[in-house]
């Protein structure tokens, strides 16, 4: 039975197996979908999937689904009345929101407000501090390279420069000398202003054990906010997360409890509705946490969340943004078991991660009992130059976090893939590494010890 929906039609902006996920949440709820395809995007999935499709634009991203004027004018053309930008592309910008607002249309996540408060990285820092919780010893925006000096001689080096418009580590430096200083803002800047036309920049201090812990955090209009606990993505390459897991390794049910307290409280002063992820640096080394950014919309990992607390993440999304309030209540989430998600790329580990596409002569995935694969594929399809070279996410649970590795090196074994290389043999090497196997992985051990410094 479908459950009672205000909304008869949902426009999806994106592409890929995030949008193949929406389509299928509107199944369940029993709504209609109207997918946005690229003409490079005509024959996938998801496209084969929805109730309708419209063709929004040429293949590159910024003639098609970085246009919102042209996603705006297909969502109403087709008679929809919300809009899901599931991540990446517009999904973050507040501007997009706010146009689909003024002609009617209801944005499946935050208000522009909230995009804008936590868009901004100096802007979040404050509000978080505001609400007491816990940033990375650094500064508010630095003007001059001798501003950033002054304010590292106080922190203590080694120092991070982040771009405050920034995220997926563009704009980002390591300075571990007052010498290096000035070539490394002017790096940082450049990289900050050609990726997100913005180059402020800030200064942390540098971690050197750090572990990237996040919250999925979810707000209704009516002023609820639950978290469901903490998803793990250190298993990171070049600041782009590889794989994820739930619950972390390194965290204790005290640790949870803070964890999930301090996001709840920011998400409340934000007046946040929706999806979300509050993220935070751990200090292995004094066993301290930070606040890190919140991401306003669904993570590409959130089925690692889904599969150990059952909750439907994108539905709730869905009947978020439809005036619901979220469906049960923070007593009511438990994490049972262990889930670890990998990231199928298309893309040759053995040549630097460069990558591949082309077409999939072969396409079988692993199918079984506590075994879930998102993706967008299928046999014969072609693979486009054009976007993220994401193919799927592999999600296993096991009773524990060593079932939980042995299920996912299986399923992994039997993940048939053939015409373009993809990222599943350095997989199955960082789960066979006893590094990994141990809970031993900070955001620097791919980089540095697993791959030698690669």
């Amino acid at each position: 039975m479908h459950a009672t929906i205000s909304f008869q039609r949902v426009f999806i902006a994106n592409r890929g197996e995030i949008a193949v996920r929406v389509v299928r949440a509107c199944d369940k709820l029993g709504i209609e979908s109207v997918v946005a395809v690229s003409e490079a995007d005509r024959d996938s999935l998801a496209a084969r999937m929805a109730t309708r499709v419209v063709c929004i634009g040429p293949a590159r991203a910024s003639e098609s689904y970085l246009r919102p004027e042209i996603l705006v004018a297909a969502a109403l053309g087709t008679g929809c009345e919300a809009v899901h930008p599931g991540y990446g592309f517009l999904s973050e910008r507040a501007a997009f929101s706010r146009l689909c607002a003024e002609v009617g249309l209801v944005f499946i996540g935050p208000s522009p407000e909230a995009i804008e408060s936590m868009g901004d990285k100096i802007t979040a820092l404050r509000l978080a501090a505001q609400a007491g919780v816990p940033r990375v010893p650094g500064s508010d925006g630095i003007a001059t390279p001798d501003d950033a000096r002054r304010a590292a001689r106080l922190i203590g080096y080694p120092v991070l420069l982040k771009a405050s418009a920034g995220g997926g580590g563009r704009g980002m430096r390591i300075v571990r000398a007052e010498s290096a200083m000035g070539a490394a803002i002017e790096a940082a800047a450049a990289e900050a202003l050609a990726a997100f036309g913005d180059p402020t920049l800030y200064l942390e201090k540098f971690i050197e054990l750090a572990r990237h812990v996040e919250i999925q955090v979810l707000g209704d209009a009516h002023g609820n906010v639950v978290h469901l606990g903490e998803r793990e993505c250190s298993t990171q390459r070049r600041h782009q997360k590889l794989i994820e897991e739930a619950p972390s390794p390194a965290i204790d049910a005290t640790m949870r409890a803070e964890l999930g307290e301090a996001a709840v409280t920011l998400a409340r002063r934000v007046k946040y509705q929706g999806a979300g992820t509050v993220e935070f640096v751990f200090d292995e080394a004094g066993r301290r946490y930070y606040f890190l950014e919140m991401n306003t919309r669904i993570q590409v990992e959130h089925p690692v969340t889904e599969m150990v607390t059952g909750r439907d993440l994108v539905s709730e999304q869905i009947r978020i943004a439809a005036g619901e309030p979220i469906s049960f209540g923070q007593d009511a989430v438990c994490m049972e078991g262990h889930a670890i998600e990998c990231r199928i790329n298309a893309e040759d580990a053995d040549r630097d991660f460069a990558p591949s596409p082309g077409c999939l002569l072969a396409w079988a995935p692993p199918e079984g009992e506590n075994v879930r694969v998102d993706t967008h594929c299928f046999p014969g399809y072609e693979v486009p130059p054009f976007y993220d070279s994401l193919l799927a996410k592999l999600i296993v649970r096991g009773p524990d976090r060593t079932a939980a590795i042995e299920r996912m090196r299986e399923a992994l074994g039997r993940f048939v893939v053939d015409g373009v290389h993809t990222t599943i043999p350095f997989h199955r090497r960082v789960l066979a590494h006893d590094d990994f196997r141990a809970g031993r992985v900070t955001t620097r051990w791919v980089e540095e010890k697993f791959l030698g410094g690669a």
